[in-house]
C-alpha cells in the first residue's frame, strides 16, 4: 500500500481508481483513427524516425519494394560491429569494456597510449566524493538499486563546481566521471540493500586503483574480494555488449529527451536510469529469472522439450507464470532473424555451463528459444518474426558468476552509461531543438459547470 492510499478509507482509494479510469482510458480504435502511431512505431513494427545518430546501429531488417524483410542481427558502434570488438579483446585476452567506452565517446578506436591513459583516468575518478557514500547511499536505502543510483546521480550534482554547463568539455569530463562512478554506486547500494532489507552483513571493500570496471564490480559484490581473471573477462564481455544500443531504445531516448531541454548531465543521465529499470526495458532479465522460476516449479524436468514446450503455451495463453502472456526473453523491436548481443552471450554461456550445475538451464533456455516462434506464430496466428532477446541468456551469464539477482538492471546501467553519454554529447552537438512531437486531443467541449451545479 503507498503512503497515500495508507490516508484513505476503502472507499476513498476506490472512489479515486474508478475517477481515474474512467478520465484517462482512450479507445484503441482512436489511434487508426488519427493516425497516431502508438509507442512511436509505424503499422509494420518498426520505429518512427526521430533523429540522425553517428554512435550506433541497430539493424535487424531491411525494406525492399516498401516491404520489411527480415535478417541477422548486426549492432555496430561508431561504424564497427560489435562482436568484432568483443572477439578481438578475447583473443588478445584482454579487459574491453574501457575500449568500448572510448570509442562511443570520441568516435574512433583508441590507441594503445590513449587507452592506458584513459582506463588511468577513469581508475583516479572511482572514488565518490568525501562523506558521499553515508549521506546519500547509506541513509534512506531503497529497496530496488535503480532508484538508489539514480538518486546518487542527481546528488553528485551537488559535488559538482559547474554542474549546470553544456560546454563540451564540461560534460565530457562529467560522462567521465559518471562511467567510472555508477559501478561504485551500484555496489555501495547492494550493500546498504543487503543490511536493511535482507538483515545481512554490508561489507565495503576499498577500491583497488590497478583494476578496471569488470574486475572492480567483482571484487565489490564479493564478501572475500576474490575472482578469477575467466570470470572477470566474462562479465568484460557484458559490459561491453550493453554499452549502447542505438538512439531509439527507451532509456537512450529519453536522455536523449531531456538532453534536449538544455538540462544539466545528471537529470538526463537520471532519467535513462529511471527509463532502463522498467521491466520492458532493462528490467526485462529479471523478468526472464522470474519465468524461469515459475516454469521449473510448472515442469519436473526441464530438459524435456514436450513438458516445456506446453508449459509456455500456458505462459502465452496467460494460464500460467506472471498471466501477462510474455515469454521474457523472446522477440525484439529491431531484431527478427537473430540479436547479437544473444548470440555473443549465448555462446559465452555455453563455454561455462558445460559440465556445471548450470548446464540444464542453458538446455531450457535453448528450448525456449527454440519453440517460441512457432508456439507465438500458432497462438497470435501471426508472420512476425521472433528471435531471442539478449535478456534470455543474461541472467544466467550472472548466475554463473554469482552476480545477485538485485543487480542485474543496475549492471546493464553500469554499462549503458557509456551509450547515454556519446548520445548526450551528441544531442548537444547537433540537435539544436527540443524533443516535441504532437499529442491529439480526444476531448469534446465540455462547458464549466459552478459548482453548485455538479
Amino acid at each position: 500500500m503507498s503512503i497515500i492510499e495508507s490516508k484513505l478509507s476503502v472507499d476513498e482509494r476506490e472512489m479515486f481508481r474508478e475517477q481515474v479510469i474512467k478520465y484517462n482510458q482512450i479507445d484503441s480504435s482512436l489511434f487508426t483513427k488519427y493516425n497516431v502511431k502508438k509507442g512511436l512505431r509505424n503499422s509494420d513494427g518498426t520505429g518512427v524516425m526521430a533523429g540522425i545518430t553517428r554512435v550506433c546501429s541497430v539493424e535487424g531488417y531491411y525494406i525492399q519494394d516498401g516491404e520489411k524483410v527480415p535478417a541477422e542481427g548486426r549492432l555496430t558502434y561508431r561504424g564497427i560491429n560489435m562482436e568484432d570488438i568483443v572477439s578481438a579483446c578475447e583473443k588478445e585476452n584482454r579487459f574491453g569494456f574501457e575500449e568500448v567506452a572510448w570509442l562511443l565517446l570520441f568516435g574512433s578506436l583508441p590507441t594503445a597510449s590513449q587507452l592506458s591513459s584513459f582506463t588511468n583516468i577513469l581508475a583516479s575518478c572511482r572514488e565518490l566524493p568525501e562523506d558521499f557514500i553515508e549521506d546519500m547511499i547509506m541513509k534512506a536505502p531503497s529497496p530496488d538499486v535503480m532508484n538508489k543510483m539514480a538518486r546518487s546521480v542527481l546528488a553528485l550534482y551537488s559535488y559538482d563546481n559547474n554542474p549546470d554547463s553544456t560546454e563540451i568539455g564540461n560534460v565530457i569530463g562529467q560522462c567521465i566521471n559518471l562511467i567510472a562512478q555508477l559501478p561504485a554506486i551500484m555496489g555501495y547500494a547492494y550493500q546498504v540493500k543487503r543490511r536493511h532489507y535482507y538483515h545481512k552483513s554490508m561489507y565495503i571493500h576499498t577500491i583497488k586503483p590497478e583494476y578496471g570496471t569488470a574486475q572492480t564490480i567483482l571484487r565489490s559484490i564479493r564478501a572475500d574480494k576474490t575472482f578469477t581473471d575467466e570470470e572477470a573477462k566474462l562479465l568484460d564481455t557484458c559490459l561491453m555488449v550493453h554499452a549502447e544500443h542505438g538512439g531509439g531504445n527507451n532509456s537512450t531516448f529519453a536522455t536523449r529527451v531531456l538532453t534536449s531541454s538544455g538540462t544539466d548531465t545528471y537529470s538526463a543521465v537520471a532519467a535513462g536510469i529511471g527509463a532502463l529499470k522498467g521491466p520492458k526495458h532493462g528490467g526485462a532479465n529479471r523478468k526472464v529469472t522470474e519465468m524461469i522460476d515459475y516454469i521449473k516449479a510448472g515442469v519436473g524436468d526441464i530438459t524435456d522439450e514436450s513438458a516445456v514446450k506446453d508449459f509456455l503455451v500456458k505462459i502465452i495463453r496467460k494460464e500460467a507464470g506472471d498471466r501477462t502472456g510474455l515469454i521474457y526473453g523472446m522477440g525484439h523491436a529491431v531484431y527478427t532473424l537473430s540479436d547479437p548481443r544473444a548470440r555473443m552471450l549465448k555462446h559465452k554461456a555455453s563455454e561455462f555451463a558445460c559440465g556445471t550445475e548450470f548446464e540444464k538451464d542453458l538446455q531450457l533456455l535453448n528450448i525456449i528459444e527454440k519453440y517460441t516462434p512457432e508456439i507465438f506464430a500458432a497462438e497470435k496466428d501471426s508472420a512476425k518474426f521472433i528471435c531471442a532477446n539478449v535478456d534470455l541468456y543474461s541472467g544466467l551469464v550472472y548466475r554463473m558468476l554469482r552476480v545477485p539477482e538485485d543487480l542485474y538492471t543496475p549492471l546493464f546501467t553500469s554499462a549503458r552509461i557509456a551509450g547515454w553519454s556519446a548520445h548526450r554529447i551528441e544531442e548537444l552537438l547537433t540537435g539544436g531543438r527540443i524533443i516535441r512531437p504532437a499529442y491529439k486531443n480526444a476531448n469534446v467541449a465540455v462547458d464549466y459547470l459552478p459548482i453548485s451545479e455538479r
